[in-house]
């Protein structure tokens, strides 16, 4: 089956390429690029996705040492664990975890010029991008709270948000992951998906998955769609709310030294 990044599902089916008995979850080809056409090293027209490379590694390396010393220092200086500080070593590992999730593999694509991933290691690898995304997405809203209850309730914030509420948001965000997570992979393991096709995206994302199934999609595509939206949305007035109720609170202060 021909490779080329403009490739057309639809119409390789419509011209009898794959019939539904052909079809099969055995191979998905990430998305176009241009690095697999190269194999020396000294082609001079290499020397860009060297770079891309070298520039991807490096920030990947920094990203996950920073999160890293970001815990270390929370969990090692006892001046610092608060709620504030206990949300933002959560909010680190979920980042990290984040990204660990897709740069490797796009890197590990750059230097093999390959662009084959199993269907599974897709799965898996949608599975684990959209868990931290929404633990991610959480503990943002939550933060917030946290803002709000230390500026506006600050003489009750020590009992407000205690250790056990602080944990207890921790596991509920990640347990409702979780089950956003495996909703989206079980949704996606309904359909039978075609096999040595191009997608249009460095990672295994839902929608792009839904777009090549086989049979009709459209309802789980607009369920995917709603359910991101809403999490978007919940996440977003969580946020709001928050510094609705903070900053007439910090306008009411009447000294500058006190705002």
């Amino acid at each position: 089956m021909s490779s080329s990044p403009n490739l057309d599902v639809s119409n390789e089916i419509t011209e009898g390429v794959y019939t539904p008995c052909d079809i099969g979850r055995n191979m998905i080809v990430s998305p176009p690029g241009y690095w697999e056409r190269y194999h020396s090293a000294e082609d001079p027209e290499l020397q860009p996705v060297l770079a891309l490379l070298s520039l991807s590694l490096s920030m990947y390396l920094v990203t996950v040492l920073r999160n890293l010393l970001s815990m270390l220092t929370v969990s090692s200086d006892s001046p610092l664990h608060t709620p504030m500080y206990f949300f933002l070593s959560n909010l680190c590992w979920a980042d990290m975890g984040f990204t660990s999730a897709t740069v490797p593999k796009m890197i590990v694509d750059m230097q093999s010029h390959s662009r084959v991933i199993s269907h599974a290691g897709c799965l898996t690898q949608m599975s684990f991008l959209v868990l931290f995304a929404c633990i991610e997405d959480m503990l943002l809203p939550v933060m917030a709270y946290d803002c709000f209850v230390a500026i506006c309730r600050p003489l009750h914030c020590p009992v407000i948000v205690n250790p056990h509420l602080c944990v207890f948001f921790v596991l509920v965000s990640f347990f409702l992951s979780l089950l956003d997570s495996q909703l989206h992979s079980w949704i996606v393991l309904q359909f039978t998906i075609i096999k040595n096709v191009e997608m249009s995206h460095f990672v295994c994302d839902p929608s792009q998955l839904l777009k090549l199934a086989c049979s009709d999609s459209v309802i789980d595509s607009i369920f995917i769609d709603f359910d991101s939206t809403m999490l978007g949305f919940l996440v977003i007035s969580g946020i709001l709310l928050s510094y609705y109720k903070i900053v007439p609170s910090i306008l009411r202060i009447s000294s500058s030294d006190g705002k």
